[in-house]
């Protein structure tokens, strides 16, 4: 089974996918990959927050680039937290965009179970730099990847969830 949470900024999506992981795994002990990478103090305090939030209910991995090789390493099911980061980091790395969308898209066809979370982006006025809009368009095409595999798609907003598939 793969679930996709996608919704804005502090919608409560981190907070319904880890309830959905936590539900699909029973009595496992579910995965939680990290992929964010921290440069600033806000980023950590944000960090800190989702780290007290999970304590001791996941098998905590952090791999912020190579996604697909640290899933390939998780025998059981996994939250995936999160996409967006995930591809910022290898917008940073200056990681070609056909390769990061053939990853996610290998990604995808694992036989694993995953719940993945999404930044919706796309909503917004068109970004006034070069970067931005390409971040903007690359998160559109990984939602579509991802809607496209998933068994089940909520889009989040005011800490309530809305199944669209």
């Amino acid at each position: 089974m793969k679930t996709l949470f996608i919704g804005g900024v502090k919608s409560g999506k981190s907070r319904l996918a880890e309830t959905c992981i936590l539900e699909q795994a029973g009595t496992n002990k579910p995965y939680y990959l990290a992929t964010t990478e921290f440069f600033d103090d806000e980023m950590q305090a944000r960090i800190y927050i989702h780290q007290q939030r999970r304590q001791d209910f996941f098998i905590i991995l952090e791999e912020p680039v190579k996604l697909l090789e640290a899933l390939e390493k998780c025998p059981g099911p996994v939250l995936i937290e999160c996409v967006s980061m995930w591809l910022n980091n290898l917008l940073y790395h200056q990681i070609p965009e056909a390769d990061i969308l053939q990853e996610l898209e290998a990604v995808m066809q694992l036989p694993s179970d995953m719940v993945l979370i999404l930044n919706e982006v796309g909503l917004g006025v068109i970004a006034d730099n070069r970067l931005a809009r390409q971040f903007v368009d690359l998160s559109g095409k990984a939602a579509q990847i991802m809607g496209q595999y998933c068994n089940q798609v909520f889009f989040c907003s005011a800490g309530l969830q809305i199944r669209m598939k």
